[in-house]
């Protein structure tokens, strides 16, 4: 009887196949999105946010609903984007809806970035949050992600990240360009944050029939569709939340969304920890079993 928390992934994650899961398992959804978006976001879900993050959400859901009748998670949490998704897992917002603001949001991020002279990622490998801190800090650019230890993305414009490459190995550190279209999670993003919460005031949310923690503040949600407003130009807080998760019991992660990035994290972030994509679980009839057996021994 293993306390499972799912998580739901964000940009970067997305893989060739995702289309196929969605288009199996969730034709509505891929309606949908090509709807919303103007066009098949799945065909150039690497050219831009704004159609990687409809892409991405369409396919996670398409795993939770895999999952959904064969687990029973104690907790949900999204990496971003991932947010939404877990709240719609929740049932905290509909499905549809949350689909329309997962693609307002990839625009919004596009033209803020677009506003904001364009600008990019970079992850400083090996360094503690004080060294990638005291990094931006030196080259005015932001953290944007915490991801695990030894695992920090800052955010800001190319110039200043480039100087910050630098600076970086020349003390010991390792620094990787990431291939994303805008400086994500820095104050590059701040002309998304006003359109975006004017249109969560639209939508109705809901209690959540799962707790779903905000990679934000590493803590549930408590006022969702501010908290969902500010991560925009907020860090993640992807360490923290793993943290959180497993001191409230989690003790096995599955994640629900394409491609590894939440696995690999995960066991840097919380050692000995299981964590398991969703498709690895669903064939893996001895940890599916032992899960499901939770499941029913609550409803008893």
């Amino acid at each position: 009887m293993t306390p499972t928390a799912v998580l739901f992934p964000g940009q970067g994650s997305h893989t060739p196949d995702m289309r196929d899961l969605v288009s199996s398992v969730r034709p509505d959804l891929l309606a949908a999105a090509i709807e919303l978006v103007g066009e098949d976001p799945f065909a150039r879900v690497g050219e831009s946010t704004r159609f990687a993050q409809p892409a991405i959400f369409c396919a996670s859901l398409a795993g939770w609903t895999l999952l959904r009748e064969r687990v029973d998670p104690i907790a949900l949490a999204g990496h971003s984007l991932g947010e939404l998704t877990a709240l719609a897992a929740a049932g905290a917002l509909d499905e549809h809806d949350a689909l329309r603001l997962v693609t307002l949001r990839g625009h919004l991020m596009d033209v803020s970035g677009e506003a904001s002279r364009g600008g990019t990622m970079l992850a400083v490998l090996g360094a503690t949050p004080a060294q990638a801190a005291a990094l931006a800090a030196r080259h005015d650019v932001s953290v944007a992600n915490d991801n695990a230890p030894g695992q920090v993305v800052l955010s800001g414009a190319q110039q200043a990240l480039t100087a910050v490459e630098r600076d970086a190995r020349g003390t010991g550190l390792r620094a990787v360009a990431l291939d994303v279209s805008g400086a994500f999670h820095s104050p590059q993003m701040r002309y998304a944050v006003a359109p975006f919460r004017e249109a969560l005031k639209e939508i109705r949310i809901r209690d959540a029939a799962i707790r779903v923690w905000s990679c934000a503040t590493a803590r549930p949600f408590r006022e969702p569709a501010d908290e969902l407003a500010r991560a925009l130009v907020r860090p993640v807080r992807w360490r923290e939340t793993m943290i959180a998760l497993a001191a409230a019991g989690a003790s096995t992660f599955v994640d629900a969304g394409p491609g590894t990035m939440l696995t690999t994290l995960t066991p840097y972030c919380v050692p000995g920890i299981a964590a398991v994509s969703h498709d690895r679980f669903l064939a893996d009839g001895r940890l599916r079993r032992r899960l499901i057996g939770r499941r029913r021994a609550r409803r008893s």
